[in-house]
């Protein structure tokens, strides 16, 4: 696995070694010693263990987020598309942060395979870039309904450049979430 630091601090692009072969591919999708590994070779905190794994299934122009949970119950997470694509977003929300309020973007697809860690202290979401994709995400801490918060995705001043779909597709929650506080 290739472990590289984006340019927001904390935020690591993983890579899976693929093998491929007449009969397909084959790849390990989590080794928690290799985890481990990779984030420490890039002097990054080791998280606590992962103990809960989320699926969601969206169609094209599908956006969601952006997402994060207060403490006791902040999440990290590592995410993936094993089907179809998706535009994902990190947004630092640490108050302390020299990049607070900044973003990172990446595609994440069934083809490219490449994966996302997203620490505590990040806000969180995606938009399918095709029917029927497939999102996954394992997570550091429970969800709790109560400690769950959003960020408004359109939000001016993260100007986070979302690819154009012509519309979005967005729940009414996340539609009227509050904007960051600068």
């Amino acid at each position: 696995m290739k472990f590289t630091e984006a340019q927001l601090p904390g935020v690591v692009i993983i890579e899976p070694d693929v093998y491929e072969d007449e009969r397909g591919w084959f790849m390990e999708s989590f080794n928690h010693r290799k985890f481990e590994d990779g984030l420490q070779q890039l002097g990054l905190p080791v998280p606590a263990l992962f103990v809960q794994d989320n699926q969601s299934c969206s169609s094209k122009g599908v956006l969601r987020g952006l997402h994060y949970q207060l403490e006791p119950f902040a999440q990290g997470k590592l995410v993936s598309v094993s089907q179809g694509a998706a535009f994902d977003v990190a947004v630092d929300i640490r108050l302390e942060s020299p990049t607070y309020g900044e973003w990172f973007g990446l595609e994440l697809s069934a083809k490219n395979k490449k994966m996302l860690w997203i620490p505590v202290g990040f806000a969180h979401g995606f938009l399918a870039l095709e029917d029927n994709t497939r999102f996954s995400y394992k997570t550091t801490n429970y969800y709790n309904k109560e400690s769950e918060r959003s960020l408004r995705w359109s939000d001016d001043r993260l100007a986070i450049r979302w690819p154009d779909m012509g519309a979005y597709i967005v729940n009414d929650k996340d539609q009227v979430a509050p904007l960051l506080q600068l």
